[in-house]
């Protein structure tokens, strides 16, 4: 396992995401690789995707229902076949006109041939739920 190869892809992953650019970022990663976000209340993208069409519908949800406001990536750290990648971002949600901030730990998982296998992502769950869920309305 190169350590340093597989932190040089996942940094280039947070680029490529960064600028909208999915078809190669989906080329960093396995056909049948796997996507993870806990599954969250009224967050229709949260959940978990399986190969490269679910993670495709995956990114087409995040940018239907949401805005990136601030998105950083802000230390990486490698063992073995993992990067742990530690950062923060913001984002809008226009349906609702909220926006939520979070720290966020990703954990990206490399084959021999320095490809994603898969990707975990923790955040904070509750302000997501909070952002994305419309507030009553008095009657």
């Amino acid at each position: 396992m190169n350590e340093q190869k597989n932190t040089e892809t996942a940094r280039r992953a947070y680029d490529l995401f960064k600028a909208g650019d999915i078809e190669s970022l989906m080329g960093l990663y396995t056909d049948d690789a796997s996507w993870e976000s806990p599954k969250t209340e009224n967050v229709a993208h949260s959940g978990k995707r399986k190969g490269k069409q679910q993670m495709l519908e995956f990114m087409s949800l995040v940018g239907e229902h949401s805005e990136n406001i601030h998105f950083e990536p802000r230390e990486t750290i490698a063992q073995g076949n993992k990067v742990v990648v530690l950062g923060d971002y913001r984002w809008r949600i226009p349906a609702t006109g909220k926006e939520y901030e979070s720290d966020f730990v990703h954990v990206c998982t490399f084959n021999d041939d320095g490809k994603i296998t898969s990707f975990k992502e923790y955040l904070d769950t509750a302000a997501a739920r909070d952002a994305y869920t419309a507030s009553a309305q008095a009657a």
